[in-house]
């Protein structure tokens, strides 16, 4: 039986990854900072018969320790800053906790488990305010915040590790992916919340910025399976993973309005001062290498997707 070690399961990828390899035979086991997998979060996971362990990795030590006492064939490194505006708010903060835990699993791999193989989560964020729309693996990088910066450094250092020592490690640039899990900070959640909520009579508006900004929306349990097959690949590539589709801010509220039965110019606000200066105005994939190399494509479209996210706001 493979053994996976995936840090960061209390997320929303965390949950639909060990999903995924525990119904592929896999035995799980999910790292989460000290108390943060306490009470239902951390029984949700061991209900699906994930072994739930505590450890620090911004300590060099407590990480080694973690790797070399499980010895995973597979490292899902899922660790890190998520929410990209709150990025600004203290950026040592936000490159300490995505840079450090990558560091120290990729020592910890090459030093006493050179076998296993490892998937670092990077982010569409590293291409930032390019001009090439859609972006591909060879797209210059141009990140445009802090997160973006430290993504852009954890993604680099995969690559010097595997070329320098041999390592198979990865990077998969994955593109906006969302679920009903999504934290209510986000957009795509915020909205689909607002649109039940308006709908229930619980709120009356929701205030948004720039409604033109693009991206590149799909669902995380379609994601997840492509981190897996970059590891299961003979060889060891960074990949681009999306779904190639845009959608604009604007049509996210038409459609999850739409869901609830709504017309969303009825009740979306535009506010000027909440559009986030040099923010990426259209990120969108071309997963074009990871359909060829890994036979992946994106399964749920975007109507689907807020369907499912409105389903589940409503409870």
């Amino acid at each position: 039986m493979k053994r996976a070690f995936i840090t960061g399961v209390g997320g929303q990828d965390g949950h639909y990854l060990s999903a995924y390899l525990r119904s592929n035979g896999y035995e799980v086991v999910g790292c989460g900072r000290p108390g943060t997998l306490l009470g239902a979060r951390g029984d949700e996971l061991r209900a699906k018969g994930v072994r739930i362990v505590e450890v620090n990795l911004l300590d060099r030590a407590s990480t080694h320790e973690a790797v070399s006492t499980f010895r995973p064939d597979e490292i899902y490194n899922l660790a890190g800053h998520s929410f990209v505006p709150s990025s600004w708010e203290d950026p040592a903060e936000a490159i300490r906790i995505t840079s450090w835990p990558l560091i120290h699993l990729l020592e910890t791999v090459r030093t006493v488990h050179p076998v296993a193989r490892l998937y670092q989560s990077s982010s569409s964020e590293l291409f930032g305010t390019t001009e090439v729309s859609p972006q591909v693996e060879e797209t210059p990088f141009s990140p445009a915040n802090p997160y973006a910066a430290a993504k852009l450094f954890t993604h680099q250092m995969v690559k010097l590790y595997r070329e320098h020592y041999g390592l198979f490690c990865v990077s998969g640039i994955v593109y906006n992916h969302e679920s009903p899990r999504r934290p209510p900070s986000f957009v795509t959640s915020k909205v689909v919340r607002a649109a039940c909520a308006i709908k229930a009579g619980r709120e009356r508006e929701l205030v948004l910025g720039d409604l033109d900004v693009t991206r590149d929306w799909g669902f995380s349990g379609d994601f997840v399976e492509a981190m897996w097959l970059m590891l299961q690949a003979k060889e060891p590539h960074d990949l681009v993973i999306g779904t190639g589709v845009p959608h604009t801010v604007r049509e996210l509220c038409r459609v999850a309005f739409e869901l609830v039965g709504l017309d969303y110019r009825t009740f979306v606000r535009v506010d000027e001062s909440l559009k986030r200066p040099g923010q990426p105005t259209r990120l969108l994939a071309n997963p074009t290498r990871a359909r060829q190399l890994l036979g992946w494509e994106a399964k749920t479209n975007f109507e689907s997707l807020l369907a499912m996210m409105v389903t589940a706001a409503r409870g």
